[in-house]
């Protein structure tokens, strides 16, 4: 059983357990359930940087990341470096995060917030809303063609944008419909975490041009970014290489100006 197996298996059983405590008109009614989302797609169409940075404390390959972070004020740094949205984890086991992280992500800011999850119940997208979520991760590699297109078209009748993240072409060719907004291809080899830019360059011609292109995964260099570009990706997500660091924030704005300072 390899982790994204295990990720999701413990996942069905913690959905299980919300479900028989909380019901879904508690969320519904909740404060922030009929707020209007942010468009990340619009903003990375028009943004020259094209960011999402990431909030994430640990994960499976790296156990610590940074455990001392405020995530309201990391939101904070993120949103006046000039991201153009910000990605928070909310898995609690193997990343350390949850969703009282994206409700104070989204008291602090205004800028599109995306809930990066492991998205397996129509449930969790309910979630994602009340709690101040604009965006959806939905992953190919754990979801059937028609759990996609269910999850993908609920998440949009919702008001909430989708990321698709795929992995490989096999991935890709199940997964686009017109319910996505995005198409996200992640870098990291899930059997052996090794990461390669290889991947989002050979996926890139295959990625239609009506769906916002994001490469995900081992970006940590503006000439990363630079390389990948000319295949017509418009969003970045970056997590580790500015929560390693002491203050995200900064570390965000020094590179998002290195990033537009080289146009």
């Amino acid at each position: 059983m390899n982790i994204l197996d295990k990720i999701v298996a413990d996942k069905h059983k913690e959905v299980a357990l919300k479900k028989a405590l909380i019901p879904v008109s508690q969320y519904e009614t909740s404060v922030l359930f009929d707020r209007k989302g942010k468009s990340l797609s619009n903003a990375l169409r028009q943004s020259a940087s094209g960011i999402i940075a990431e909030h994430k404390r640990r994960s499976p390959s790296k156990q610590t990341i940074n455990q001392n972070t405020n995530v309201g004020q990391v939101a904070k740094g993120y949103e006046s470096a000039g991201a153009c949205g910000m990605s928070v984890l909310t898995d609690i086991k193997y990343f350390g995060g949850s969703l009282e992280d994206l409700l104070l992500a989204r008291a602090s800011v205004a800028m599109p917030l995306l809930r990066k999850e492991f998205i397996v119940d129509e449930y969790q997208l309910l979630e994602a809303k009340a709690h101040g979520a604009d965006v959806i991760l939905l992953i190919a590699a754990v979801l059937t063609h028609q759990e996609i297109k269910t999850l993908s078209e609920t998440a949009q009748s919702l008001g909430l944008e989708v990321l698709l993240e795929v992995h490989n072409q096999e991935e890709l060719e199940k997964s686009i419909m017109p319910s996505l907004d995005m198409l996200g291809v992640n870098n990291r080899d899930l059997k052996t975490f090794a990461v390669s830019l290889d991947t989002s360059k050979t996926l890139a011609a295959q990625i239609p041009d009506e769906f916002v292109k994001v490469s995900e995964s081992g970006i940590s260099s503006v000439s990363a970014i630079q390389e990948l570009q000319p295949y017509g990706y418009k969003g970045f997500l970056i997590g580790e290489n500015f929560m390693k660091t002491e203050c995200p924030g900064t570390a965000a704005k020094t590179f998002i100006e290195s990033l537009t300072h080289d146009k």
